[in-house]
């Protein structure tokens, strides 16, 4: 991305002016690591950033995308323009010289700024690059998480990292604490729902997987959902020369999203929502997931405004197979040919699907756990999301059993039924953050306590008697004492 001179020394100068590091407080210890985060997108840079800051040294932030690949913002991320409005908080650590807004000004000027409603994705990966490059957190890419299994006071790390070659090495590394950032994918991953079952991977992609849109160029597409993710696939694709874009919805109307913004825009239901009862918070988001999410006005006028695009109301799909290169949909609204599918079908976070939780899934509290709901509140989707305490760290499904997967701390969208909103997306990260750290802190100092710190290496102390000696008052004595 490009470089922008007067930005890059604003952001120099604000942050030299933070001052030195503070020094690594936390004792030293035989794991390789105090903190691992996985993930190098917004959340994990930010918390990278944070520890140092909080004097906590030894952190290794691991990515398993290439340079420059992080995130979703040039990825998958498909929206023209950010959900969230563009002065909500952002990942500046409180600090407005660091702010989207004071970098935007000074690339593009303060009237640009000014006429913005939203901010537009790609000029949020760019302001996101000149945050990551002025950080200074360093990043190991092309290094993925494939197993973790409990050690004696630390986990134990299985990683694959990435060869010039193209091949994989394995390497076991150890840490006290573990964050995972990963995003959306959370716990979990994109979700396909039963009626997809079958589709070959040629025919069929999820919202969150890479889609390549080209080939799709005078095809006919189906958009299965109706959230703002489907929306911008659709319009992706129309985009991109598709010649029919079906979007099926199972509701009679779509929930348009007004300017009143996303929900938890007062402060006050956000940042005490994982203050609540376990009933209160499932009830609220299985009332939710009921009604449907929602999808802003601006991704639907974004479809709308191609001839071929279409909105199948009150259809749900009841079965699909693939004949020869085409989809043969069953919807309630009768039977379909496509060329291709989108399954704009969201997200589930049970770790049991997850590569890297499968062996420890078994150990996790789960919310069916913990909360058995009335019947009429049933939901499998929120009773296999992880159930999180207070410092976003898992909890021990059989108390006493596992204690160390509390040395897990979930930072992403997989904790959004335990504190309400999407941890990790853009407008967490300002009051987030100091909340892991605290917690992430706070762990690692009262287990320093629980051992004695090494015997320290006894040196003579030096004496800087020599540069007061001159000043030292002697009293004199009195004829008679001498």
């Amino acid at each position: 991305m490009e470089r922008n001179t007067a930005a890059d020394a604003h952001a120099a100068r604000v942050l030299r002016h933070f001052g030195p590091d503070p020094a690594n407080w936390v004792r030293s210890s035989e794991a390789d690591h105090d903190v691992v985060v996985v993930g190098a997108g917004q959340a994990g840079l930010g918390i990278g950033f944070a520890l140092r800051r909080a004097g906590i040294g030894r952190v290794s932030v691991i990515d398993a995308a290439a340079p420059g690949q992080t995130g979703v913002w040039t990825t998958t991320a498909r929206m023209t323009n950010l959900r969230t409005p563009k002065n909500w908080p952002e990942p500046e650590f409180g600090y407005p010289e660091l702010s989207f807004q004071a970098w935007y000004e000074l690339v593009e000027g303060e009237a640009a700024y000014q006429r913005l409603t939203r901010i537009p994705r790609l000029d949020w990966a760019r302001y996101l690059d000149w945050i990551e490059r002025h950080l200074g957190v360093a990043v190991r890419h092309r290094t993925r998480l494939i197993d973790i299994r409990p050690g004696a006071h630390h986990l134990e790390l299985t990683l694959a990292v990435s060869n010039s070659d193209g091949g994989e090495t394995t390497v076991v590394e150890t840490t006290r604490k573990l964050v995972l950032a990963n995003g959306i994918e959370g716990t979990g991953g994109p979700y396909l729902p039963p009626e997809l079952d079958g589709l070959p991977p040629h025919l069929l992609a999820h919202t969150g997987h890479h889609i390549d849109f080209t080939p799709l160029a005078g095809k006919s597409i189906a958009v299965l959902g109706a959230a703002a993710s489907a929306f911008d696939a659709a319009g992706t694709a129309l985009e991109a020369g598709a010649g029919e874009v079906h979007l099926f919805t199972r509701r009679p109307e779509l929930l348009i999203q007004g300017e009143g913004g996303p929900p938890f825009a007062n402060g006050g239901g956000r940042d005490n929502y994982h203050r609540r009862d376990d009933a209160a918070r499932w009830r609220q988001k299985a009332l939710a997931g009921r009604q449907g999410r929602s999808v802003p006005l601006e991704s639907v006028a974004r479809a709308v405004a191609f001839p071929g695009f279409r909105v199948h109301l009150d259809a749900p799909w009841l079965s699909t197979q693939a004949e020869g290169d085409r989809v043969i949909v069953e919807a309630a609204d009768g039977t379909h040919s496509f060329d291709f599918v989108i399954a704009g079908t969201g997200y589930r976070y049970d770790p049991h699907t997850r590569t890297e939780l499968r062996t420890i899934a078994d150990d996790i509290a789960l919310w069916g756990d913990r909360h058995q709901p009335a019947d009429d509140l049933a939901d499998d989707a929120l009773a296999t999301t992880p159930y999180l305490a207070d410092g976003f760290q898992l909890v021990q499904r059989q108390p006493g059993r596992a204690p160390w997967v509390e040395r897990i701390h979930v930072f992403s969208a997989a904790a959004h039924l335990s504190f309400g909103y999407p941890i990790g997306d853009a407008q967490s990260l300002a009051h987030s953050i100091p909340r892991l750290i605290d917690a992430l802190g706070r762990d690692l100092f009262f287990e320093d306590q629980l051992f004695p710190a090494a015997p320290a290496q006894v040196k003579a102390p030096v004496s800087f008697r020599h540069h007061y000696e001159h000043a030292v008052w002697t009293p004199i004595l009195a004829p008679s004492e001498s």
